[in-house]
């Protein structure tokens, strides 16, 4: 594994240069089972070193514990890289399982100020509107952001999992640097109305879990028994039981394209993600999560491995064929909305 550092793009027209891939880093702290603290800052750092820029987060990640984990990363190399996290999922104090989504302004305003400080940084440079309060219109929301923007809190904005509409709707108010959705040979609901929109209207596309949550690499095949009961994957229909096992079946051509790469199954589930920017003329900044530097090397690499349009074909009917949805309930998703 070389050092060179991987590319760079642009997030929007006119927000940060970050490396074509960024870090996801949930995982560091919350959703995947037991983690190593020591080897997750070893990921970050090993990160940066190859060029990733762009780090991302949440406050519903372990209700702030990931933000928390990140700032003296984030404090050590605050003018290396972008920060990006997220509002909009609330945790009632009566029920800390919960989620609640909110996108009305006293909250927003409240996420911010608590984020800022977890993170401690004087200014997020990406806030993302996490989710879709359909209760509250989403020009009220996005208009709030905006203030923070203008208020020094907030240097760029973000949406995650909104409709073409939605997002046409928020441009109409500020721009829009980023746009994240879920999108991997898995997942592909987002190619037929968000991403058109997104290119239309000069916004990057941040795909979240491009390696099918880990599945498109063969690191387990049915969450049931691979996994450890506090995986949230062990609650997502297309991981567990007798989906599980037909989606397992659907990973033969991603491991022969792999073969004559000399390439593991995740970096071609990642060329092909990366790859999807020619595909569809707009600028993408996957953002694998992993908690292990020898990972990030492999992750990284992937940006390099150009495959042919026989190889795409090959890969191409996968996502038909998957068997269950990307969530029990899809209806706080674009494509639960379209």
């Amino acid at each position: 594994m070389t050092d060179s550092r991987i590319p760079t793009t642009r997030l929007g027209d006119d927000g940060p240069e970050v490396g074509v891939q960024g870090l996801g880093c949930m995982g560091m702290s919350f959703g995947y089972g037991p983690s190593d603290a020591d080897q997750s800052r070893a990921t970050l750092e090993r990160a940066l070193e190859l060029g990733v820029t762009l780090y991302d987060t949440a406050d519903a990640y372990g209700a702030g514990e990931n933000e928390r984990f990140l700032a003296p990363f984030v404090r050590a190399h605050r003018d290396e890289l972008v920060i990006a996290t997220k509002f909009a999922l609330s945790i009632p104090p009566d029920d800390p399982t919960r989620r609640v989504i909110r996108n009305d302004a006293p909250y927003v305003r409240d996420a911010v100020e608590a984020s800022l400080k977890r993170l401690d940084v004087d200014v997020i440079d990406l806030y993302y509107m996490h989710r879709r309060d359909v209760n509250v219109p989403i020009e009220e929301t996005v208009g709030v952001m905006a203030e923070l923007v203008r208020e020094g809190k907030v240097k760029h904005l973000g949406l995650s999992e909104v409709t073409a509409d939605e997002l046409r709707a928020a441009q109409a108010v500020h721009p829009i640097a980023a746009l994240q959705s879920e999108w991997s040979l898995f997942s592909r609901d987002i190619e037929r109305q968000v991403v058109p929109a997104a290119r239309e209207l000069g916004v990057t596309v941040v795909p979240y879990s491009p390696l099918g949550r880990g599945f498109l690499t063969g690191s387990f095949a049915n969450a049931d028994t691979d996994l450890t009961a506090d995986d949230f994957r062990r609650q997502q229909p297309r991981f567990t039981g007798a989906n599980a096992e037909a989606n397992a079946a659907l990973l033969a051509p991603l491991r022969s394209v792999a073969d004559a790469h000399g390439a593991t199954p995740g970096q071609i589930a990642l060329a092909w993600v990366h790859q999807q920017a020619r595909v569809h003329d707009l600028p993408l900044v996957p953002i694998p999560g992993t908690r292990k530097p020898g990972r990030v090397e492999e992750n990284t690499a992937a940006t390099a491995i150009v495959l042919t349009d026989e190889e795409l074909a090959l890969l191409e009917p996968i996502a038909d064929r998957v068997a269950g949805d990307r969530y029990a309930d899809m209806s706080f998703t674009s494509a639960g909305r379209e």
